[in-house]
């Protein structure tokens, strides 16, 4: 069985894997939307508006999948807390425990 402090070490390295992912998304999404930008605004027609949804459309359904990835990487420590989990295990250990006794 491993030790608490191997296990919090699993834990804390699985969260920053995660972390470093979003960021990696993050960091291609504004990479890549750039380029679309720059691409779209050489490729204007003559008195065509810059902020048409077509030269927006791709960094804004993407955006959406990006909103949900840093969500679902930060939203849980926000709102729960840092040690959730582990409060959350012992009390379904407590629950079991006393269900035998």
């Amino acid at each position: 069985m491993e030790s608490k402090d191997e296990i919090k070490y699993q834990e804390a390295k699985k969260r920053v894997k995660r972390i470093k992912g979003f960021y990696s998304h993050l960091l291609v999404y504004l990479v890549i939307n750039t380029m679309i930008f720059i691409v779209n605004i050489q490729h204007l027609d003559a008195g065509e508006n810059i902020f048409s949804f077509k030269n927006f459309s791709t960094a804004f359904f993407w955006g959406i999948g990006l909103l949900a990835h840093g969500l679902s990487v930060f939203l849980p420590t926000m709102i729960l807390g840092n040690d959730w989990e582990e409060r959350k295990i012992k009390e379904i250990m407590n629950k079991e425990n006393s269900k035998w006794e």
